[in-house]
């Protein structure tokens, strides 16, 4: 799982197409429309690919998403391995913020967390 800010950039005048023997022609001069938060959850070994958009990064956000992830698309799973980055608002705690605490406490026991480290050369690794 990882989860990403995005700035949302528009185009101040329009892009001219390219065309033969020309390439396409941008300003580089942009508006800024806001941002957004991405999370990502993957699978890769079943190409599995589940993302989702959201206007903040906040406890809650993240909290709808480890529902969404065991309740729609993990259902059965009696565990779900969730390798993430030590975020603030990536805790079990989130989910008592956001849901009833039986609720919070069955989502948290079908979790196996795992924290990823952050390397020298700045990608991480599991821990």
């Amino acid at each position: 799982m990882d989860e990403k800010p995005y700035q949302l950039l528009g185009e101040t005048r329009e892009p001219i197409p390219m065309q033969p023997g020309t390439p396409m022609r941008e300003d580089s001069e942009y508006v800024r429309n806001g941002t957004c938060s991405i999370f990502l959850f993957t699978e890769p070994l079943a190409g599995v690919r589940y993302t989702e958009v959201s206007q903040r990064r906040t406890r809650i956000d993240w909290a709808r998403n480890i529902e969404t992830l065991l309740d729609e698309y993990y259902p059965t799973a009696e565990k779900v391995a969730l390798v993430m980055d030590n975020v603030n608002t990536h805790t079990i705690a989130s989910l008592y913020s956001a849901f009833p605490a039986d609720k919070a406490l069955r989502l948290a026991r079908r979790l196996e967390i795992t924290i990823r480290q952050s390397t020298a050369a700045g990608s991480t690794l599991p821990r």
